[in-house]
This record gives C-alpha cells, structure tokens and sequence, in this order.
C-alpha cells in the first residue's frame, strides 16, 4: 500500500535562516506577539483573557453579584444546594420518573455556577502556585550556597592540613 499523502514542504521563509550558524544576527527578528482579536481555523479568538459572565452565557446566576463575593461561602452553599437537588432526583427518580427533566436541568445550572466559581480563583490560584515555585526556587539556591560554603570551608582546611603535611616533611 503506498503512501497518499506526505509531508508538506517547510514554508519558503526558511530560507532566511540558512546562515543563522555562522551570524546568529542574520536572521530576522521574530514577529511582534499578536494583540487583540485573530482568526484561527475559523474561529474568532481575542488575546485578553476574561471569564465571561455567566448571563452573557445564557445561564442564571446563582450567587450574588459584585466584586466582594465570598468565594468559600458561596460554594459551601451551592454544594448543599447540590446535594439536596441530587436528593429531589432520586425521589423523583422513584416517585414521579417522567418528571426528572426539570430536576436535572436544576442540577446542570448548580454545576455551571460552581464551575463559573472555581473558574474564577483559577488567577489566584495560578499566583499562589507561582509564589510557591518561587519560593522553592530560594529555598533551594540557598540551601546550594549552603553547600557550596561548607565544601569550601572542606577544601580549605584539606588544604591547610596537605600544606602541613607538606612543611612537616
């Protein structure tokens, strides 16, 4: 069986690099980063990276609105909401089995509230993570330069000791 379908040719700017081992600064500068809005495949994207709100989705918001939301109490409350909805399902699931549309439906709002909420800590949590990376990165130059000291402070007083040996002879 032979092969249909190979390899498209590298782009012909390639061309341009053909020194870069020789004169690194022949090649050109690479393209600025893109800013704003950009199709890909079809597709419009923009650049500044915002969670929509939940309305301009189309989905009711359960939590309250503005910039002070306690993020701890409000998913401790949709959890219990949760857990009581999955509850009203089951009875519902037994007692009344054609009428679960609404219920599950309840419950698809509940998880895309809680989702919208998490997504939301999603930069505070990316902060934390980078605090604490760096954090480690310090911790562990300085435990090195810790090390780097004592082995020097080692060398030194080997090389006290091989200069006594050597004057004793």
């Amino acid at each position: 069986m032979a092969a249909t379908a190979t390899y498209p040719p590298p782009p012909p700017y390639y061309k341009l690099y053909k020194d870069y081992l020789q004169d690194p600064k022949s090649a050109p500068e690479p393209p600025p980063p893109i800013q704003g809005t950009y199709v890909l495949f079809g597709g419009s994207y923009t650049t500044e990276d915002v969670l929509p709100n939940l309305e301009d989705q189309g989905v009711r918001q359960l939590f309250p609105k503005g910039p002070n939301i306690d993020f701890k109490k409000e998913l401790k409350s949709l959890n219990r909401e949760l857990q009581l909805h999955l509850l009203e399902l089951a009875d519902v699931l037994v007692e009344r089995p054609s009428q679960y549309a609404r219920r599950v439906e309840d419950i698809s709002l509940i998880f895309k509230n809680l989702h919208h909420l998490l997504n939301s800590l999603r930069p505070h949590q990316a902060r934390a993570t980078l605090i604490h990376i760096l954090e480690l990165q310090i911790q562990r130059r300085k435990q090195a330069v810790e090390d780097i000291k004592r082995r020097r402070e080692e060398a030194q007083r080997l090389l006290k000791e091989a200069l006594a040996t050597l004057d004793g002879c």
